[in-house]
């Protein structure tokens, strides 16, 4: 089979234009991702609402940044309150909602798997009867995981039609949310019952990295809090490959694809692959050892108790995304690294954390 890869190329511009004025309801937006998201979106002109829960690790970019001076309104409350999601979102009116709130680990996802199901399962079909509830909204955009595939351990990269799988809770968690989208396109979103048209996709992306994530049991963010604290960092997989890929590249492809069914509808309204350049693909250990070379004292060694399972080798391969949304990834993954070391020497310095991640933002898109 052709290795159909994520490659370079020239990308399409973030449209200011569009984006300036647009109601935006974003879920998971205390998150890690999610605060990027809302700094994004917000330097765009958006009018952003956010529905999440408090964040869940101190420190954290949400309220690093103070995020929420930033949006129109900040809702703290759970997905799985399905009342209360459909009301915030009516209060918000939005045109387009973009979903992130989840259970995001896959460690938590074998302690908690009841949780992790409810969260990632029944949040994502809270959130469609939502959509559905909410004359105003034109478009979303569901955003689960590289890891939602069947994952056979193949040497090239996982192609928006291939089985969806999953091992652990978590992915599989994930796997359902991405056939719950569907069966929701299809079934009430796409002109069939409800006489509405909604465009509805997905978002797969790679491992995300970036400055600002302080989450337990992932990777970078493990290997920072031991360099911050001058411990050995631990590490459990040195071996297993993952398409590392900053976090702005993905959000990126978010904002493309929604921008995109807002203006073309179902032609746009599928599964999307955002993964990383086919070079950054890397082991575990050569993230450590990248890292452990830029500061000194730094060393690590590895776990060898037994480890829940986890896949070996990931990859995706976005050439749907380059074909029909001129998406491509533009920073490579030591680009990823020293805006990583950037920040946190930012955040030891006490320097004003909202300026590098604004900088930050303007980088990536001159890139573009």
């Amino acid at each position: 089979m052709e290795d159909l890869g994520c490659k370079a190329g020239e990308n399409k511009m973030i449209n200011k234009q569009f984006w300036s004025g647009k109601k935006v309801f974003l879920t998971g937006h205390t998150g890690f991702k999610g605060s990027w998201l809302s700094l994004w979106l917000s330097s765009l002109g958006a009018e952003v609402t956010g529905y999440s829960l408090e964040p869940s690790t101190k420190p954290n970019l949400f309220d690093l940044c103070n995020i929420k001076d930033l949006l129109k309104n900040s809702v703290i409350a759970d997905i799985r309150d399905g009342e209360n999601l459909n009301r915030a979102m009516l209060q918000a009116q939005p045109e387009i909602v973009i979903h992130m709130a989840a259970q995001p680990l896959v460690r938590e996802s074998y302690k908690s798997p009841v949780e992790t199901y409810e969260v990632n399962v029944m949040g994502t079909v809270n959130l469609l009867e939502a959509v559905r509830n909410c004359p105003s909204v034109v478009s979303v955009v569901n955003v689960t995981t590289d890891k939602c595939y069947e994952n056979k351990e193949w040497h090239w990269g996982y192609r928006e039609n291939e089985p969806l799988g999953g091992y652990d809770p978590y992915s599989s968690s994930k796997a359902c949310s991405e056939l719950v989208t569907s069966a929701y396109r299809n079934s009430f979103l796409n002109n069939q019952l409800d006489g509405r048209k909604i465009a509805v996709a997905s978002a797969r992306a790679g491992n995300v990295i970036g400055g600002g994530d302080w989450a337990v049991d992932r990777l970078v963010p493990d290997i920072i809090r031991s360099i911050l604290t001058d411990q050995k960092i631990i590490i459990r997989n040195p071996n297993s490959i993952r398409p590392w890929q900053h976090v702005l590249e993905p959000l990126s492809g978010y904002l493309l694809l929604a921008e995109n069914l807002y203006n073309y509808g179902e032609k746009f309204a599928s599964a999307w692959n955002f993964g990383p350049l086919d070079d950054d693909a890397k082991p575990v250990e050569w993230i450590v050892r990248e890292i452990c070379s830029i500061w000194e004292g730094a060393s690590f060694e590895v776990d060898t108790s037994a480890q829940p399972h986890e896949a070996q080798y990931l990859k995706l391969d976005c050439s749907k995304a380059a074909a029909e949304l001129e998406w491509h990834p533009r920073w490579n993954l030591r680009q990823a690294i020293d805006k990583i070391v950037e920040f946190t020497t930012a955040y030891q310095k006490g320097e004003k954390l909202i300026d590098v991640c604004v900088k930050q933002i303007k980088d990536y898109q001159e890139s573009l």
